[in-house]
């Protein structure tokens, strides 16, 4: 039975509302009409996201996911970083209606080969896998780095603004930096309009980067020099432990790959803008 007090509305639950995917997401569904959205999150009585109903979510609790799935039309699923994800996330769509969209924010990794290898080699695939055998309509996002990385102080801004540096395992390969805004938007139209069911979007920037580039963006953004250092991946992921360290070590393989350089036009082809640069991302981030 729907809960809601609007018989006519979309209701949409967005994992993860607070992340750097879910929040913009969030406020693109508000702005659409008839739609009501659920912001899934640990804690639903910390700040929240003006029209948005805050929603008890945790990975940990499944007691909880019938509740904050009850009635919704489709939902946003933020991939958790954890060695039993796919197994989470198929007893997640598991509670949710069979005529229920389902958009998952997968990575690049989704489509490596290797679905049947154990551990993170084919963890990514295997989380798709889930989704695509649960017998909802879905729509898949692999989008590369996150242009947020640079500035969040978990991952890069401590070091660029206090040291000038960018401490990345490169190996001379390009990366095609995306806005998790540019996510969001392609995932609020997967999520709301016709034509996204059964597609699996690679999503970039509109260019992809040398390391050294992407500090000369940064210095002339910052105001200040910041150089790259091609550290080594044990030094990049010094400090992690267990699936998460070899989860991320896998990533950095894969960014010397050249795995992270391909450019598509999917922001483009879905929201009708291209994607934002990287150039205009900082700039902006660094101004305000």
């Amino acid at each position: 039975m729907r809960t809601s007090t609007s018989a006519a509305a979309i209701r949409v639950l967005v994992t993860g509302v607070r992340g750097k995917t879910g929040a913009p997401l969030a406020e693109l569904l508000v702005a659409r009409q008839g739609v009501e959205v659920r912001g899934g999150t640990r804690d639903p009585s910390g700040p929240g996201i003006n029209g948005v109903q805050p929603t008890a979510f945790s990975w940990d609790e499944p007691s909880g996911w019938a509740a904050a799935t009850d009635g919704v039309d489709a939902v946003y699923v933020v991939r958790p970083d954890r060695a039993d994800a796919p197994e989470l996330i198929g007893a997640l769509l598991a509670e949710v209606a069979p005529r229920t969209k389902v958009v998952l924010l997968s990575d690049k990794d989704g489509g490596h080969p290797g679905a049947d290898q154990p551990g993170p080699a084919g963890w990514a695939p295997r989380v798709e896998r889930a989704v695509r055998d649960s017998g909802r309509q879905w729509t898949i996002l692999r989008p590369g780095w996150f242009m947020q990385v640079f500035t969040d102080p978990r991952f890069y801004r401590d070091q660029i603004t206090g040291a000038g540096e960018l401490p990345f395992p490169s190996g001379d390969a390009l990366v095609a930096w995306i806005d998790a805004r540019d996510i969001a938007a392609v995932a609020e139209r997967a999520l709301l309009d016709p034509g996204h069911a059964g597609q699996t979007y690679q999503i970039s920037g509109p260019e992809a980067l040398s390391l050294p580039r992407t500090a000369e963006l940064l210095s002339a953004a910052a105001g200040r020099p910041v150089t790259h250092r091609d550290v080594t991946i044990d030094e990049a992921v010094a400090g992690s432990e267990g699936f998460e360290r070899d989860l991320s070590a896998l990533t950095f393989e894969r960014v010397r790959a050249g795995g992270f350089a391909e450019v598509t036009d999917t922001v483009e082809h879905v929201i009708g803008r291209p994607a934002r640069t990287l150039q205009t991302f900082l700039r902006d981030a660094f101004r305000s």
